[in-house]
């Protein structure tokens, strides 16, 4: 079976230090992949906060993950300190792909993507992407055709 290739955009728009804790080591002495996702979730939740967000507040709603793509390039250990750089592509009508390049000591450890779609929670549907978002982050994008 074909790897996944996973292509990042050029831009960086954010960049955040984390260290690997004890608890994201598995039982091979490196960074699990389910705490890779959530270091990825922090990164996020930084980015985020960064431009006055929250995940469940850009521009009056929040997100939720539609899809994740993990690509490992090389392992992690406890105590490393991890530079995760965030870029945003492919920013749809209702949604978006938040990019992430994981560099460890010099080097690339991991690239990975999440997929977000704009949620309005009180009404549980998915909605437009906010222009808050669309004008930090992207050009004029095509309604979604009901």
């Amino acid at each position: 079976m074909p790897r996944v290739k996973l292509e990042l955009p050029a831009r960086t728009v954010f960049t955040a230090e984390i260290p690997v804790r004890i608890t994201d080591v598995n039982y091979g002495g490196h960074l699990g992949n389910d705490s890779l996702l959530s270091i990825l979730h922090e990164a996020r939740v930084q980015f985020l906060k960064k431009f006055g967000f929250t995940e469940l507040n850009i521009g009056g709603v929040g997100i939720i993950m539609s899809d994740a793509v993990l690509v490992y390039k090389a392992e992690v250990f406890y105590g490393d300190i991890l530079t995760v750089e965030i870029g945003v592509d492919d920013l749809q009508a209702v949604g978006a792909d938040i990019t992430y390049r994981v560099m460890v000591r010099g080097k690339e450890a991991a690239r990975a993507k999440t997929g977000i779609i704009f949620f309005d929670y009180a009404n549980r549907k998915i909605v437009q992407t906010p222009q808050a978002f669309k004008d930090l982050f992207g050009q004029s994008i095509e309604p979604v055709k009901k």
